[in-house]
């Protein structure tokens, strides 16, 4: 609403991330992400279009970025309805495309521009990029501890509350930077 936007949302973007694990992790739940060579567990999080999440998975590192992407769509359509559009990035292929056109999702592969080098923002993508940002500035969240995935996912929940009150109350939590 602050936003000026209706309350339920209609958009999505959808990405993953692999991160390492700890030692406590059963061996079990991990898995080696070929692509980034890490040895860990994947999350997959769908934020709406300003970037609050909407859904969250995590599963072995191993597992594709379309079966990620088809348990958020999955997971998000039977929670919020009304979402129709969601924005991937090349790594999802034509399974996650499918499956969306199912649900009534059209799902867009956004691609870089291959002509830029390094960072730049990439449309609707970016907005995505900055919510894992966020996330990753728990340090709980730096490396995944936990030993169940269902935990992993709850604090990635509690990490999404903590930025969505900080949004809503205009506040900052202080740091410990630029505190000598």
């Amino acid at each position: 609403m602050k936003e000026g936007r209706k309350p339920e949302p209609t958009g999505s973007v959808i990405d993953t991330q692999s991160v390492k694990t700890s030692t406590n992790v059963p061996v079990t739940s991990q898995g080696t992400d070929a692509a980034k060579k890490i040895v860990g567990r994947k999350r997959g999080i769908l934020t709406d279009t300003i970037g609050l999440l909407l859904a969250v998975t995590v599963t072995a590192a191993s597992l594709s970025e379309n079966a990620v992407g088809i348990q958020l769509l999955d997971q998000a359509k039977k929670t919020y309805p009304t979402i129709s559009k969601s924005w991937v990035d090349t790594g999802f292929k034509n399974a996650v495309i499918e499956h969306g056109a199912n649900l009534g999702i059209d799902v867009e592969v956004v691609n870089r521009n291959p002509g830029v080098r390094g960072f730049h923002v990439v449309k609707r993508r970016w907005v995505v990029e900055r919510s894992i940002g966020w996330i990753m500035l728990h340090r709980r969240l730096a490396r995944d501890y936990e030993t169940l995935t269902a935990s992993s996912e709850a604090m990635i929940h509690v990490a999404s509350i903590d930025n969505l009150a900080k949004r809503i109350t205009d506040e900052n939590t202080p740091t410990w930077r630029g505190t000598y």
